[in-house]
């Protein structure tokens, strides 16, 4: 988008910088709000997004939300995301709404949307300890009753924001098709028989394993189509890795922005080390880079919303692949520009790359996003 942003959307990006700088702006008012980093969502903080009504950026007005697109989904994602924002729950939050608006019954747009509008966090759990890439292998079982109800027993594994969400989207085994027996089933919070259980990652708690043992679900809880999960999946991939690549793409731009007040301060051997070509040669490809990936990525956006009904799965594959893989590269040179001070956490420095590696895994790894992009040429 760059200079193609409306007057509208650039307000709306300086609001969030706003927004950043005035309740995220010192090291001490982050490490208060994200207990010293462990911690990627604060609730409190989060409602007041709502309050100012951000959350429901590209939702349709109807359940309460701006009536926006994807691209400005993209840009929120990106200024929160330069910004260190703690709002982790919005990226699954936004993902799995789009899900909802598109195949959901009314009742559940009203309830689900409108949630999100106000502040509510959700989540999606589709990888299981057997089906991670290969979503298709999944083996969590769900079984149609004769009064219409579902039982659900199984497991998921590397749920992002289980623990804080009103409610999970869950996919879920109803036939034996590989692909065609996959159910989108909508899973409150709460629900008797299912247990939630925390992961420690590097970057502290984001990710859960989810147990379901003798869940119960009404006949309304079903998402779309009965065994018609695998399509819903599909439809949702541009979406998915652009809001995925747009939140790279901020912690990139942050990382490298870092790195360089770092280096025009840092003086050895008489001068600012970024005086040395070394350093002046690394930040120059960087910074042509993160440009070339913020055209890429805003680019796409507009794409997706010009065409709604249009899968783009080269272009948002390229972006997820570009953004992720950039913003571990900038987080990686960030430290080793900034020399021992980069690896203490002192600095930002390492909380970025904590953030930044694992991108390049979730949501689709490189290599998938890769092959992906291959196959779009006929290979």
């Amino acid at each position: 988008m760059g200079s193609r942003l409306t007057e509208e959307q650039a307000a709306f990006a300086a609001a969030v910088r706003d927004f950043a700088k005035r309740e995220c702006g010192t090291r001490e008012q982050r490490d208060a709000l994200t207990d010293g980093g462990r911690e990627a969502h604060h609730p409190e903080l989060y409602r007041r997004l709502a309050d100012l009504g951000w959350l429901g950026i590209c939702l349709p007005e109807e359940y309460g939300g701006a009536g926006g697109g994807t691209a400005d989904a993209c840009l929120f994602l990106e200024e929160t995301s330069y910004g260190m924002v703690p709002c982790g729950g919005f990226i699954t939050t936004v993902i799995t709404a789009k899900a909802y608006e598109r195949f959901g019954t009314e009742q559940q747009r009203q309830e689900v949307l409108s949630g999100v509008v106000r502040g509510d966090v959700l989540a999606i759990a589709m990888s299981e300890p057997g089906a991670g890439s290969d979503v298709g292998a999944l083996r969590c079982r769900a079984r149609q009753q004769r009064d219409g109800t579902w039982v659900i027993d199984g497991q998921k594994t590397w749920i992002s924001n289980a623990h804080c969400a009103e409610s999970i989207l869950l996919v879920a085994r109803t036939g034996e098709d590989k692909h065609g027996g996959l159910t989108m089933f909508h899973l409150p919070a709460g629900t008797p028989g299912v247990e939630i259980r925390g992961i420690e990652t590097m970057r502290g708690r984001e990710v859960n394993d989810v147990y379901l043992t003798d869940v119960r679900l009404p006949a309304d809880s079903v998402v779309g189509e009965v065994n018609g999960g695998w399509k819903q999946l599909m439809a949702g991939l541009n979406h998915e890795r652009l809001f995925l690549a747009a939140n790279m793409l901020g912690l990139a731009r942050r990382a490298f922005d870092d790195a360089i007040a770092y280096v025009r301060e840092r003086e050895q051997f008489g001068r600012p080390v970024g005086s040395f070509q070394a350093i002046r040669h690394r930040v120059a490809d960087l910074a042509t880079e993160i440009e070339c990936t913020r055209l890429l990525v805003r680019e796409v956006a507009l794409d997706c919303d010009a065409h709604p009904e249009k899968l783009f799965p080269r272009e948002a594959s390229m972006a997820k692949l570009k953004a992720t893989e950039l913003a571990k590269r900038v987080t990686l040179e960030g430290m080793q520009m900034m020399g021992g001070y980069g690896y203490t956490t002192e600095f930002d420095m390492e909380r970025h790359l904590r953030a930044a590696v694992v991108s390049t895994v979730y949501g689709g790894t490189s290599e998938i996003q890769r092959d992906v992009i291959g196959k779009t040429y006929g290979l």
